[in-house]
């Protein structure tokens, strides 16, 4: 996966809970999704726009994890984010 951005749809609403987890709603298909402290990270680094490189490098200051396997559980998350259609890549 290159580094392009990912495209959120506007249909998402995301909700942040004290324990550092949260919760995206489409609204849409009125599906909910949970998302852990590490997944609402990548989801707020989408939110601002940021590209994969940037995500990246968020998770590896936030966590002790080796940068591969950092990069990697970016990218199989906005992979899986993508096929729920709750984000496109930017191409």
């Amino acid at each position: 996966m290159t580094d392009n951005k990912s495209i959120l749809s506007d249909q998402i609403i995301c909700t942040e809970f004290d324990g550092g987890e949260g919760i995206l709603v489409d609204l849409n298909t009125r599906k909910y999704y949970q998302l852990n402290a590490t997944a609402l990270l990548v989801w707020k680094g989408l939110e601002k726009g940021l590209g994969i490189d940037d995500i990246v490098a968020q998770v590896i200051g936030e966590y002790e994890v080796e940068p591969e396997h950092a990069r990697s559980s970016v990218e199989n998350l906005i992979t899986r984010l993508g096929s729920y259609k709750l984000v496109s890549t930017g191409r």
